[in-house]
């Protein structure tokens, strides 16, 4: 960590030596003082870039100039990073270019593994072998396969509604699992509860300061597989407020040590049945940021948090950007998911498909410019919740076993 110089709390701004704290400031508590990792930008924006001008993008372990780490033999053995970018530049012709970041190639098939990377190679430096976190099943997963990569045990608390296929995984992946039964805010209170009562090292959203870190290389992969000329505009799905925190974080350490010019603007989308993050954003001045928690009800369930827990920095992050948040609906939702996949072969869970659909929501209300460049961020995989997606198509035809029937369904169909 050379190029650390400290934990700043992102409310009182009150700075902490490197290592310090692990999580939150003491001062503002788990809410309003998440930690923000503070760099001398001068010296790593040098080492920065000699490093990405070797070789081709790969793996997370090519930005470790700008990531909190003192040791990359601490970080998980998987590849983590190095997902596609695709030019669909043909979706619509009422902007320039569109291109959608696919990080459901990520060893766990989504994005969080970014941030776990950085969680576990902080536990190894640490010399502990037991990580704990909450999660509606992305961060969950993700911690219990790259743990399982690195000698690391696992519990885990998801509310007991989670996808089965996330649940599944978690099992596959040999972690301890609690259902709970309750929401997915009420499985993040219990677990900070049994932190305290039994010393586990916490990969939950927003309370260690590396998480955001971890998850703002998509910032830095995006830009650089762009020869570092991003996009105008970036949508990215919301739920606990760290991706996006992360994505802004990214783009403007970018822009700082030079390597782009300015920063895109940030799109935060989010379901209208869990939107307490673009209601803080419509009330925010420039000051406190005001929580106004609410209960969660949305298809999308990896954005169905009530309660965010780094929704400060993802307020005054996005506020900063000079950015923005919309929401849009279920509905709005599904059909993105359906029509992400079925016009460029992309299948997203309904969290990551929100992204599009915020992106499709802009560009219907003329908001977008022609020569607009966009960007995409896709941050899980349909094969997480295969329940909602089935939902959202007819089922298959049924035929007997000979060519006959299949005649007659075809001349049904008008084929």
């Amino acid at each position: 960590m050379k190029n650390v110089t400290g934990l700043r709390c992102v409310s009182c701004g009150k700075v902490y030596q490197p290592d310090e704290l692990d999580y939150t400031c003491p001062d503002c508590g788990t809410r309003k003082g998440t930690l923000e990792v503070v760099y001398d930008l001068h010296s790593a924006g040098d080492e920065f870039r000699k490093k990405v001008k070797s070789g081709k993008v790969k793996n997370i372990r090519r930005y470790t100039p700008l990531l909190p780490i003192t040791n990359p033999d601490h970080l998980p053995p998987l590849e983590v990073g190095g997902t596609p970018l695709y030019g669909f530049h043909e979706l619509t012709d009422r902007v320039n270019r569109i291109w959608i970041k696919d990080d459901s190639g990520n060893p766990t098939a989504s994005y969080k593994d970014r941030a776990t990377v950085l969680a576990i190679a902080a536990a190894k430096q640490k010399g502990i072998d037991t990580m704990t976190c909450a999660s509606t099943g992305n961060a969950a997963s993700s911690l219990a396969g790259l743990a399982a990569a690195s000698g690391i045990e696992t519990i885990i608390f998801v509310p007991k509604s989670a996808p089965e296929a996330k649940i599944a995984q978690l099992l596959i992946y040999g972690a301890n699992v609690f259902a709970v039964n309750g929401s997915y805010d009420q499985a993040y209170d219990l677990c900070l509860e049994a932190v305290d009562n039994y010393n586990w090292y916490n990969r939950s959203a927003a309370i260690h300061p590396y998480l955001v870190e971890g998850k703002k290389t998509g910032a830095l992969e995006m830009a650089d597989q762009l020869n570092w000329e991003p996009p105008d505009k970036v949508f990215v799905s919301v739920g606990d407020g760290s991706i996006i925190s992360g994505l802004c974080k990214g783009f403007k350490e970018l822009a700082t040590i030079g390597l782009i010019e300015e920063p895109p603007s940030v799109i935060g989308v989010q379901a209208k049945g869990a939107d307490p993050i673009a209601r803080a954003f419509e009330k925010y001045t420039g000051s406190d940021v005001q929580i106004d928690d609410q209960p969660a009800h949305t298809v999308a369930d990896s954005i169905s948090v009530g309660k965010p827990r780094d929704i400060v920095k993802a307020v005054k992050y996005v506020f900063e950007n000079g950015g923005r948040y919309i929401t849009v609906s279920d509905d709005e939702i599904t059909s993105g998911l359906i029509e992400l996949a079925q016009n460029r072969g992309i299948f997203a869970e309904p969290a990551a498909a929100t992204a599009y659909a915020g992106f499709k929501k802009l560009l219907k209300s003329g908001t977008l410019k022609q020569d607009d460049d966009v960007g995409i961020f896709i941050t899980g995989s349909g094969l997480k919740d295969v329940n909602a997606a089935r939902k959202s198509v007819k089922g298959p035809m049924e035929i007997d076993p000979n060519i006959q029937d299949l005649e007659r369904v075809l001349e049904e169909a008008n084929w």
